[in-house]
């Protein structure tokens, strides 16, 4: 076998791992930001740390990158252990914080979180759906170089067939976290002319139609390594994305943004009625001849094409959530009730999916299915439930500490003993420490770091003999590798560079 033939092999005919897992996972970095957040209040306001972006950024490589790396290879086996010594470090830092707060010093806890419950926040966007995106965007950087060594277990690798993988979840979650601050959600369209939305629409897919012909262009030219059965021959995520924006543009055009969970649901199970009593799924699978021919267009690329349906649902159910968690609150009693509501759906939904798997087809990103699209919601709804629920605890602390300052988290604009406080002007210092965040640098440059990620990835490829590599030569380029691509967008963020393609 050639060294294409055999990291094609290693990805190839993989099974996946439990659902349970994956969750647990999936869900650990919203732990570590709590604990980020803490570690920053602790050492900065309390002990007068110096804050440089050097040591900004070590902090954010260390508690978040790292251990983010190290749950997807090494210690991917220890899920319980990384959980364990998050709520031990975390713990800690918040026992430090309330024996040093400045608020309420001489007052018993009760007292003060019923002060707590009463406090109004401000913020420019939702802290936790900001979060949901770079996670998803850390996670897949990690995940693309890492799955082409040993230390990245074969059960979270993209599955052949059936069954859920780290990396399965991946274009879903995007696709979700793309939906959730789509301009349909933001209002960023005149209600009116829905031509002229409809216009923008096409016009914002071009660079994506660029980059998914360079893709395709390049990756053909240099003979890279390709996984067929994951989009097929030419389809790209580029390609995914760019129909998924055109589809949901028109569909919300159709539709009144409000009953898109309706229209989600309708898909997605119109879909599956498709699959399980036409030969839509034999096509998929074996092709028009039933024998896996990848001759023709569709064919080559069917993959890709049909999966783009369950991709279409799982974006309007992510628009339909926006809708929700965007709404303007500033009570924090009210994010509370937002928290359970949502972590309500999530359970309902893993339900859900249970029954799905049980009775009707176990989950397939191939052919992006029911159960596909509930897992991917599921978990994506569970993930949010947990950086909500750390924001929660964070903006606690923080008002243990007058003047604490956390980027990328609810800002304290009004305390219970000051009722008509109006907008507080941003300080020096939250200007300061949004510049100097690297969950605020990766927010802003989604694209650039994602780019940036599946460049150095191909490059280290063809330089790098992955496969027999040894687990310590195998972190050290992985850890290069993403120090070197937050580096960069770390740097346009303290420059004040955001780089738009539209």
């Amino acid at each position: 076998m050639s060294q294409k033939q055999m990291k094609e092999a290693f990805v190839s005919n993989l099974n996946g791992t439990s659902v349970l897992e994956l969750t647990l996972g999936l869900s650990f970095p919203a732990f570590c930001i709590l604990c980020r957040g803490l570690l920053i209040i602790f050492l900065h306001h309390l002990c007068s740390f110096s804050h440089t972006w050097r040591t900004q950024f070590l902090i954010d490589l260390v508690v978040l990158i790292f251990p983010m790396m190290f749950t997807l290879t090494i210690m991917a086996s220890f899920i319980s252990f990384n959980y364990l010594i998050v709520l031990i470090c975390g713990t800690g830092l918040f026992y430090q914080i309330y024996q040093r707060r400045t608020c309420c010093a001489r007052v018993p806890f009760q007292k003060i979180f019923e002060k707590f419950l009463k406090i109004s926040l401000e913020s420019e966007y939702t802290p936790a759906i900001s979060c949901y995106r770079v996670v998803n965007s850390v996670f897949t950087a990690i995940a693309i170089l890492a799955v082409d060594f040993p230390i990245f277990p074969r059960r979270f690798a993209k599955t052949e067939l059936y069954g859920t993988g780290a990396m399965d979840f991946g274009v879903g979650g995007f696709v979700f976290g793309s939906a959730m601050i789509c301009p349909e959600v933001r209002r960023k369209y005149v209600e009116g002319s829905r031509l002229n939305y409809l216009r923008k629409s096409l016009y914002s897919v071009w660079p994506l139609v660029f980059l998914g012909i360079g893709r395709l262009v390049i990756t053909k030219s240099i003979g890279y390594q390709e996984h067929l059965t994951e989009y097929g021959v030419h389809w790209n995520f580029f390609f995914t994305v760019i129909v998924v924006k055109l589809i949901t543009s028109l569909l919300l055009i159709i539709f009144p943004i409000n009953i898109s969970w309706i229209v989600a649901v309708s898909i997605t199970v119109l879909y599956q009625v498709f699959l399980e009593f036409t030969p839509l799924k034999k096509l998929i699978l074996y092709g028009t001849d039933g024998r896996g021919t990848r001759v023709g267009l569709f064919n080559a690329n069917r993959e890709g094409i049909m999966s783009t349906l369950g991709y279409v649902a799982i974006h309007m159910a992510g628009v339909q959530t926006g809708l929700y968690v965007l709404k303007n609150r500033t009570c924090i009693k009210e994010w509370i009730k937002v928290t359970c509501c949502l972590l309500l759906s999530g359970i309902s939904l893993f339900i859900s999916l249970y029954i799905v798997q049980v009775n009707v087809e176990a989950v397939s990103r191939r052919m992006a299915n029911l159960a596909f699209c509930i897992w991917i919601l599921a978990s994506s709804l569970i993930l949010l439930v947990c950086l909500l629920l750390s924001d929660i605890i964070l903006s606690f602390a923080k008002f243990l500490v007058k003047g604490a300052v956390v980027s990328c988290s609810w800002k304290i604009i009004q305390s219970p003993t000051s009722k008509k406080q109006s907008k507080s002007p941003v300080s020096e210092a939250e200007k300061n420490e949004v510049s100097l965040c690297l969950i605020t640098a990766v927010n802003r440059n989604q694209l650039i770091f994602f780019l940036l990620s599946n460049v150095t990835t191909g490059l280290i490829n063809l330089m790098v003999d992955t496969l027999h590599s040894s687990t310590l030569s195998a972190l050290f380029v992985l850890s290069f590798y993403m120090f070197m691509n937050c580096l960069v967008v770390y740097v346009l963020n303290l420059k004040g560079k955001i780089i738009k393609f539209w």
